[in-house]
C-alpha cells in the first residue's frame, strides 16, 4: 500500500470514528434525558474520537516515512565492500542509485554482480518497511479509535479535551513556520560564511565591480572574480524607486476614488479590473517592457534630442514593474480607506471641513498604518521581481543611477549564478547566497521602518 493510500484510508478511519462517537454520545444521553445532560455538544464527543483514532496514526505515518529512507540506505550501504563505502558522497550516492535501479529491474544486474546482492536485499528491506508501516499504523488508528469508543461518557470534557488539542495545534503550525523561517536564515548564513571565507566582507559589500566569471586572459577585470555588490544594489533600488513612483501616487488616487467618490456601479466595474493586473504573469509583463515600452522609452528620449539611450534601460523595467504592483497599494488602500469609522468622517463634516480636506486630514492619517502596510508589500515585491528585469533591464551590473542606462538588480544575478550544473565550493556560487543575505537584510530593514511607522500612527488612531 502506498503512503498516499494510506493516509486516505486513515482519514476515513477517521470519518468513521467521528460519527460512531457522536452516535454514541447520542446513545448514552438518552436513558439520562437527551443531549442536554451531556458536558459538551454531541460534535466534540466525535471529533475527540477523530482525534484518537486519526493523529497518533497519522504521526507514526510521518515518523516511520521520514525515517525509512534513511534507514534503509544506511543498513544497505553498510553490507558493501569498503571499496564502494570510502570514497566521496557523490560515489557513494551514483553506487545506491544503481542498486536501486538493479531492484528495481531497469538495469542488468549482470554488470555489477557485488551489487545483486545489496539489490535484493534493499527489495527486502522496502517490502518490510512498507508492511511494518502499514500494520502498525492501522492497529494504531483502530486501538485509538476503540480508546475513545470506551471512554465515551457523558461526563466527559470533551470540549475543554479538543480544545486543547486544537490549541496545541495552532501552536505546531506556527512552531513549524518559525522553524522554517530560522532554517531559511541558518541555510543562507552558513552558505554565505563560506563565501566570505574567500572574499572578504567589505570588499563584497562597498565593492564597486562586479564580475563573478572566471576570465580565460589574467588581464580582464573578473580574472580572479570582482564580487563588488554595489552596483546590483543600486540597480536593484533604483528600479524598485521607479517603480513605487508610479504605483504609489496612481495605487492611491484610485483607492481614494473608489472607496470616497465612486458609485457602487462603477466601483463594481474598476475594482476587479485593477486587481486583473495582479493576476497577469510576470513574464508577460517582461514581454510588455521588452517589446513594447522599452522601445517607446527609446524612441521617446531620442526624440527630445538625448543620444545613447539603451534599449534595455531601468526606466523601462521601472514603469512596467509600477503597473504590476499597482494593485498591491491599491486594493489594500481601498480596504484600509473603506475600514475607517465613519464617526471620523461625521465629525470632519459636523466641524465644516469638506470632502478633500476630511479625506486629507482624518480619513488618510487614520488608515496610514495600512497603507504603508500595502506600500511595504509593493515594495518587497518590486526588490524581488526578476523576469521584467531580464527582460527589460539587461545583465549589465552598471553602477549609475541613470534611468535611461541597462542595469541588474540582486534577484537577477543571483538567477543567473545558480542557473546549470554549479559547484558550490566556488565563490562564483556562493555568491549568490551572500547576496541573498544581503537582501534579506535590506528587507528586514524596511519593514523595521515600517512597523516603526505603523506603530507611531496607530498609538494616535486607535
Amino acid at each position: 500500500m502506498q503512503t498516499s493510500t494510506l493516509i486516505l484510508f486513515v482519514l476515513a478511519l477517521t470519518v468513521v470514528a467521528y460519527v460512531l462517537g457522536r452516535q454514541r454520545s447520542v446513545q448514552l444521553a438518552q436513558p439520562l434525558g437527551g443531549i442536554k445532560r451531556l458536558h459538551s455538544l454531541p460534535n466534540y464527543y466525535g471529533l475527540m474520537a477523530a482525534v484518537w483514532t486519526g493523529i497518533p496514526a497519522l504521526v507514526i505515518v510521518a515518523v516511520w516515512t521520514g525515517m525509512e529512507t534513511t534507514v534503509i540506505t544506511g543498513t544497505v550501504l553498510s553490507t558493501l565492500p569498503d571499496t564502494y563505502t570510502s570514497v566521496s558522497e557523490s560515489q557513494i550516492s551514483l553506487t545506491f542509485s544503481r542498486i536501486r535501479n538493479i531492484q528495481l529491474g531497469t538495469i542488468d544486474g549482470s554488470q555489477y554482480p557485488d551489487l545483486v546482492q545489496a539489490g535484493e536485499l534493499l527489495q527486502r528491506l522496502t517490502e518490510s518497511s512498507q508492511f511494518g508501516k502499514v500494520a502498525l499504523t492501522l492497529v494504531i488508528s483502530v486501538l485509538g479509535g476503540a480508546y475513545a469508543w470506551l471512554r465515551t461518557s457523558p461526563r466527559l470534557r470533551a470540549r475543554p479535551q479538543f480544545e486543547v488539542v486544537l490549541k496545541g495545534f495552532f501552536l505546531l503550525c506556527s512552531t513549524i513556520a518559525i522553524f522554517t523561517t530560522i532554517g531559511i536564515i541558518l541555510s543562507v548564513l552558513f552558505e554565505s560564511i563560506r563565501f566570505f571565507q574567500s572574499i572578504p566582507f567589505f570588499d563584497f559589500v562597498f565593492g564597486t565591480k562586479w564580475s563573478p566569471q572566471i576570465a580565460i586572459r589574467a588581464d580582464q577585470v573578473g580574472s580572479s572574480g570582482a564580487f563588488g555588490a554595489i552596483p546590483l544594489f543600486v540597480g536593484t533600488l533604483l528600479i524598485a524607486a521607479i517603480a513605487l513612483l508610479v504605483a504609489v501616487p496612481l495605487g492611491l488616487m484610485s483607492a481614494i476614488y473608489l472607496s470616497e467618490y465612486a458609485n457602487s456601479k462603477v466601483r463594481g466595474v474598476v475594482k476587479p479590473l485593477l486587481e486583473v493586473l495582479a493576476g497577469i504573469p510576470t513574464v508577460v509583463y517582461g514581454f510588455f517592457a521588452a517589446l513594447t515600452m522599452a522601445p517607446l522609452v527609446r524612441d521617446f528620449f531620442q526624440g527630445i534630442g538625448l543620444d545613447g539611450v539603451s534599449a534595455e534601460s531601468a526606466l523601462a523595467a521601472g514603469l512596467v514593474m509600477g503597473i504590476m504592483i499597482i494593485p498591491f497599494v491599491s486594493s489594500l488602500s481601498d480596504d484600509v480607506i473603506n475600514a475607517v469609522p465613519n464617526s471620523l468622517r461625521d465629525g470632519s463634516y459636523g466641524l465644516g471641513a469638506t470632502k478633500s480636506e476630511t479625506i486629507r486630514q482624518v480619513v488618510f492619517p487614520a488608515a496610514l498604518p495600512g497603507i504603508m502596510g500595502g506600500v511595504l508589500l509593493a515594495a518587497s515585491r518590486a526588490i524581488g521581481e526578476t523576469m521584467i528585469v531580464v527582460m527589460a533591464a539587461g545583465l549589465a551590473a552598471n553602477l549609475t543611477v541613470n534611468p535611461l542606462e541597462a542595469v541588474t538588480t540582486v534577484t537577477v544575478q543571483i538567477a543567473t549564478l545558480l542557473v546549470g550544473d554549479q559547484e558550490f565550493d566556488s565563490p562564483k556560487t556562493l555568491a549568490a547566497f551572500a547576496l541573498g543575505l544581503m537582501l534579506f537584510i535590506t528587507t528586514l530593514l524596511l519593514n523595521i521602518v515600517a512597523m516603526s511607522i505603523v506603530k507611531r500612527f496607530r498609538e494616535q488612531y486607535d
